[in-house]
């Protein structure tokens, strides 16, 4: 969707939704609109716009500028347009000379206290004050401009206010400030930060971030709210100050989290210029957070890799080759290993981070041209147990709502999810219906944002213990299920019966009681029974007699999947959705929060080894057989390896090949050191990335990948909506990865001949059945497409699944015995470290560690309580070292209540934090989830880096001393 630089129509004010309209006339031209229809927003329906500086559709009216007057037949004065709503049968004039003197009395105010800079301004060319100097006729300011002196007297001005350029993205010049509020009331309404204010009073109000601060020592997000709607220069990117005004854009998706948010790739010719976000995504409608709109410069980093390499051994030094060599070079190693070893002995990684279509044709490789089913994806190790865990209750690996169906939930439930830090475009949404008055039930383990922010406060924090999602899962159903909470009707018509009564009596248990299970979960009774009762009621004090069911919504996040039983605390959730009624309707649901930006994707087009694209097992002869006929090739009938199984039978000598794409496995999976022993049992490690990253340490050939910026595809975020990615520059290296992909195949021997992704998505769509309906041309018609689309949907797809009934038929319920994980305290590791992420880095960092955000978090830390570290004697910022069973690292200290006594935390966005160095091999029982949550360890202080495995030595003999004595104390009596 390539355009001149053509601005979005702005109406002014938000759009009402009301089943009521009214009739009116503007400027002799009749308009209908719903009530409550504002009389600026009606006069852009009917093709007439009104001057305004304070007023925009992406935030409720304010009504400051007084530019936006009109005059209405029959009333006196002259009433702001964007406040006054419009009326059945009212006559509007928006031209008239009274009008114009007015509106060019308020400009000249303006004018005479902002710098006639425009011809070098950076805003020039795109500046709303600019314009509407232009559209009121203003031609002269009586007043003394910038301080100059007007009959003797030199005016007042703040032309010579000072500059903050303490972000890295944006200046902030207060100068040029018209002090119309939008920027504050972005900060409040759209992102909910509350981060700015107007300090002074009259003629000396100013915009401020806090008290005064710089703007990077406040407590601002940088998400760009304020600089979208700024008028003027005052708020600027600094990429627009350096390369100056865009002059075309093109629609695009973003490349981070799962919210898929769409944007506006502002270009000069090749070169961005800037990203802003899309009024028309429908995902994050026009808002944005610091990595999409801000941090996309690693597309262009000196780092990239741009040309193909190969090597003998991982000893050796890289080799640059042709396009033609490496991929040569590349097949024929995959051959020989095969005919060596086996057609089992190679396989594949797909991506999280590349297109549907790049996805789909790296396990249509594996299949066809590998010849089994060795494909595996990142999911393995985030999502898996979602998967699993719906599939069985509801019958579908995907979340159940839109985003915007939070606006209509009365109870919200967040579970080992931190939306704020990792999905902060859906946490702004959040948070703005909970200003509403919608109440908030957190459980995490740590106190995260959203428990206590500005105006939001969680009703309940259930802070448990590190792997005992179950434990109070388990607890809450309890509740539910004998204090009468249960929806029997819904039940009744929607659920199956016999698993229902099975599940019912088990939950019922004493020991699944919030009194018998506060022990193992650290949670007070009261605090689950409240909580239960809020959930199923809207009141924590609820009871049988339920007069009103709420509109309950639950969101998890990789606290509950990444766990021995995340599979089971996945379909507890389900269970517990269920039994209250909470699926099927906008407002409720099960919402799993993906992590990146095609995680449901990649799943979705058959990344798993026992699936092919739809899901579909593949030991489903008839399945299969549509595949093997548009594929030509006969396929595996058995599921391949998962990446697990394949580190483990590399070590055994098994498995020698594998072509990973855009996923750093050596970062990302646990147990860093058996990954690192399994890559280098390998004979022939492909790795296709950007990046040279910590996987391609053991790679022998190196495939450049491609940006997003450089592709053409789809990626399909966690509400299962399919959006379009657009190419904005030329790839770097050549190819595009589905292009790299293609060509592999071919060299395999393989014949794959797609002119283009969209012959890619027809192939998807005819062989698919919950992609039947999906086509570029629909999702250039529509904006995007939810699955399942076919023809028995919307057009459009599906925003609300299982509104009838489930996909599976009758919702099933599954017993959820809690278990409790193998990994536990002792004293030699006696407490318990779990991970996350922050805000201003993305998953394993290779993007965001390659731009400006580390200024706000340049290295990964751990996050300690300050009574754990008093016993210990460390101190903030003291260098710790951290040991487990599996391994150590070292990082600084971060004292802080955030985490509860007995539990440690920190990030892994950094490579030489090593956080994955000391993560264990447990894992999900279904899936093969790792367990990154749960971890034992043992923290102490470190005089240096260097000295952490010295001071870990000597902790350990003083250890084996202690208990000595302990057990020679014992022996004695004494």
């Amino acid at each position: 969707m390539l355009n001149h630089l053509k601005q979005d129509i702005d109406h002014g004010t938000p759009r009402r939704e009301s089943s009521e309209e009214v009739t009116l006339e503007i400027d002799g031209f009749p308009v209908t609109v719903p009530k409550g229809t504002s009389l600026m927003r009606a006069a852009v329906d009917a093709g007439i716009q009104v001057p305004k500086l304070c007023a925009t559709d992406s935030l409720e009216p304010f009504g400051s500028c007084r530019l936006c007057l009109v005059e209405i037949e029959g009333r006196n004065g002259f009433p702001a347009s964007c406040t006054t709503p419009a009326e059945a049968g009212m006559k509007v004039k928006t031209q008239t000379p009274k009008l114009q003197d007015l509106r060019k009395g308020v400009m000249e105010l303006y004018i005479s206290d902002h710098p006639l800079d425009c011809l070098t301004c950076s805003a020039n060319g795109n500046c709303e004050l600019q314009d509407m100097a232009g559209v009121t006729g203003l031609r002269n300011v009586r007043y003394g401009v910038g301080g100059a002196v007007v009959d003797g007297v030199a005016g007042a001005h703040h032309c010579d206010s000072k500059k903050d350029e303490s972000n890295p993205y944006f200046t902030y010049d207060p100068s040029k400030c018209i002090v119309c509020n939008r920027c504050v009331r972005a900060c409040e309404e759209t992102q909910g930060t509350f981060a700015l204010t107007i300090s002074g009073r009259g003629f000396e109000s100013r915009v401020s971030p806090g008290q005064d601060q710089p703007f990077m020592e406040s407590e601002c997000v940088s998400c760009g709210a304020c600089v979208e709607a700024c008028p003027t220069a005052t708020l600027q990117e600094k990429s627009v100050i350096w390369l100056g005004q865009p002059e075309h854009s093109v629609i695009t998706t973003c490349a981070y989290c799962g919210v898929g948010c769409g944007f506006k790739a502002e270009m000069k010719g090749t070169q961005v210029v800037r990203m802003v976000p899309w009024k028309d995504g429908k995902a994050n409608e026009g808002h944005s957070c610091v990595k999409g709109r801000f941090a996309w410069g690693y597309a262009t980093h000196q780092d990239r890799i741009t040309k193909p390499m190969i090597r003998a051994s991982i000893q050796d030094p890289w080799q640059e080759v042709s396009w033609e060599v490496a991929l040569n070079h590349a097949a024929s190693e995959f051959r020989r290993i095969q005919a060596k070893y086996g057609k089992d002995s190679i396989g594949g990684i797909t991506s999280s981070r590349c297109t549907n279509e790049e996805t789909y044709l790296v396990q249509k490789l594996i299949r066809a041209a590998f010849g089994n089913n060795n494909v595996d994806t990142c999911a393995r190790v985030c999502h898996s147990p979602t998967g699993y865990g719906l599939g069985q209750t509801l019958g579908t690996s995907a979340g159940t709502q839109t985003f915007k169906s939070v606006e209509k939930a009365d109870v919200i439930m967040v579970i080992g999810a931190n939306p704020s830090a990792a999905h902060p475009v859906f946490a702004s949404r959040m948070k703005k219906r909970l200003r509403e008055g919608a109440q908030l039930i957190v459980v995490d383990p740590r106190r995260i944002d959203l428990v206590n922010s500005p105006h939001i406060r969680a009703a309940h924090h259930l802070q448990l213990k590190p792997g005992t999602n179950v434990a109070v899962i388990s607890a809450l159903a309890h509740v539910i299920v004998t204090e009468g909470l249960v929806n029997e009707a819904y039940v009744a018509e929607r659920c199956d019966t016999k698993s229902f009564n099975e599940w019912r009596d088990f939950v019922a248990r004493p020991e699944n009681s919030p009194e018998a299970l506060e022990a193992a979960s650290g949670v007070p009774a009261a605090e689950v029974r409240a909580a239960a009762r809020l959930y199923a009621t809207g009141a924590s004090n609820g009871t049988a007699a339920v007069t009103r069911r709420p509109n309950a919504a639950i969101y998890y996040g990789l606290g509950v999947t990444e766990h021995s039983q995340g599979s089971t605390m996945v379909m507890g959730i389900a269970n517990l959705a269920m039994a209250t009624g909470n699926v099927g309707r906008e407002g409720v649901g099960v919402n799993p929060l993906r992590g990146q930006n095609n995680v449901q994707g990649s799943c979705d087009m058959g990344s798993f080894p026992h699936e092919l694209p739809g899901y579909r097992h593949i030991s489903d002869s008839t399945v299969r057989g549509q595949f093997e006929a548009a594929w030509g090739v006969t396929l595996n009938p058995e599921p391949g390896l998962r990446i697990p199984n394949m580190f483990d039978a590399a070590l055994s000598g098994s498995f020698k090949g594998l072509y990973c794409e855009g996923e750093d496995i050596v970062q990302s999976d646990p147990n860093t050191q058996h990954v690192a022993e399994a890559m280098m049992a390998m004979e022939c490690v492909v790795v296709q990335d950007i990046f040279l990253n910590e996987t391609a340490k053991y790679a022998h050939v190196f495939l450049p990948g491609s940006s997003f910026l450089e592709k053409d595809g789809t990626f399909t975020n966690a509400e299962r909506r399919i959006s379009r990615v657009r190419k904005v520059m030329p790839p770097l290296a050549g190819y595009a990865d589905w292009e790299v992909t293609q060509k592999l195949a071919q060299a395999l021997g393989y014949p794959m001949d797609y002119k283009n992704p969209e012959e890619i998505m027809a192939e998807i769509a005819a062989l698919t059945p919950t992609f039947a309906g999906v086509s570029y041309e629909k999702i250039e018609r529509l904006g995007s497409v939810q699955w399942p689309c076919n023809d028995s949907t919307e057009e459009a797809g599906t925003s609300i699944m299982h509104v009838d009934r489930f996909v599976r038929g009758k919702g099933r319920f599954i017993i959820t015995q809690y278990v409790p994980t193998d990994e536990k305290v002792t004293r030699k590791f006696p407490l318990l470290l779990t991970t996350g992420r922050i805000l201003s880095q993305y998953n394993v960092g290779a993007q965001t560690r390659r731009t400006p955000n580390n200024e706000w978090h340049s290295e990964d830390r751990l996050e300690i309580h300050p009574h754990d570290a008093e016993e210990r004697g460390i101190k903030q910022d003291d260098w710790v070292g951290i040991q487990s069973r599996a391994g150590e690292t070292v990082l600084r200290a971060e004292l802080t209540d955030r985490v509860q006594p007995g539990v440690v935390y920190t990030t892994f966005h950094f490579p030489e934090s090593g956080a994955n160095v000391i993560t264990t091999d447990n894992s999900d029982w279904a899936t093969n989830c790792p367990e990154y949550k749960v971890t034992a360890v043992q923290v102490m202080p470190v005089q240096q880096p260097s000295e952490w495995q010295r001071e870990f030595s000597r902790f350990d003999q003083l250890q084996q001393g202690l208990l000595q004595g302990r057990r020679h104390e014992t022996v004695h009596g004494k």
